[in-house]
């Protein structure tokens, strides 16, 4: 078992900043009592797992009023990248603990698993104890599992999450490429309201998710260029993969040519064929560190 700490590390930055996208994407009925203007992100909290008999840190507690009770509520969000047989009782410990800590000041407290794993799996949600003729619990979270979730509900969304985490939908392996190029149309009506750190902030998630294919890349961006020319140098600008194969990979590919042929002849080459991939002169120039005058020279 594998666990990315990168993943996470992005994962959990995608829910601090779009946690109202998040919310409004997979719980509507639940983001329609928040009210979003009071929401803050608690401090850590170091819970105790009795179960595992560990120290655990509760890293997405938020804070925000619920308009059917006019108090404050707490959300605890969960991301679950691995199967864990304790899960649902991990679950339950952490709701323990806020609930004995936050009862008198917070009138509902509400968790939140997300499952990120790539298989395909029933996730359980609920933890129930009881004898006969009696329960004595029972304890059921909220959950999102990211691979049941059909991708193409969300390609007509503006939600910066669905747009984020497109790829790790379900979908089959011949629409792959479909997918990815539908999360660069997401992408490009982002633009139109999110500030560039938020932008490469969803830029960044997805390119954990999709598997680079160079050959692909290459003609999906050829066609986005072709439907969109404003937008083309802005995509390649912000996708860090095909950031590294279009100017970082492909100036080096220059330089090495320039050994064997000369710099200068080589790097000449480079520069006609990122203009020839729609590059504009400005982006190139700024890409090879030369005028932009010698750029339109060879145009």
């Amino acid at each position: 078992m594998e666990i990315s700490i990168p993943h996470d590390e992005a994962f959990k930055k995608l829910l601090e900043t779009f946690y109202q996208e998040f919310i409004e994407l997979f719980f509507p009925e639940l983001g329609a009592m928040l009210d979003y203007s009071e929401t803050r992100f608690l401090m850590q909290e170091l819970l105790v797992d009795i179960v595992g008999e560990e120290a655990r840190e509760l890293d997405l507690l938020l804070e925000t009023r619920y308009k059917g009770l006019d108090g404050y509520i707490l959300i605890h969000l969960e991301p679950q990248s691995y199967r864990d047989n304790e899960f649902r009782e991990r679950m339950f410990i952490y709701y323990s603990r806020l609930f004995e800590r936050y009862r008198k000041d917070h009138k509902l407290i509400i968790p939140i698993a997300i499952f990120t794993s790539d298989e395909v799996r029933e996730e359980q949600d609920t933890l129930e104890i009881s004898i006969p003729d009696h329960s004595i619990l029972r304890f059921q979270f909220l959950k999102v599992e990211l691979r049941k979730q059909n991708w193409r509900r969300f390609i007509d969304s503006d939600n910066a999450v669905a747009a984020a985490l497109l790829a790790k939908m379900g979908y089959t392996t011949r629409e792959a490429r479909e997918v990815r190029r539908e999360f660069l149309r997401m992408f490009m009506k982002l633009r139109a309201r999110l500030d560039q750190g938020r932008l490469a902030l969803i830029m960044s998630v997805a390119d954990l998710y999709f598997k680079s294919d160079r050959a692909q890349d290459e003609e999906i961006l050829r066609e986005l260029i072709d439907d969109y020319p404003e937008e083309g140098e802005v995509i390649m600008e912000l996708m860090p993969a095909w950031k590294r194969w279009g100017y970082e990979e492909g100036i080096a590919e220059g330089m090495e040519k320039g050994i064997e042929k000369g710099k200068e002849e080589g790097q000449a080459e480079t520069i006609r064929k990122l203009l020839l991939h729609g590059f504009s002169p400005e982006a190139v120039s700024k890409a090879v560190e030369l005028p932009l005058e010698e750029i339109k020279k060879l145009m």
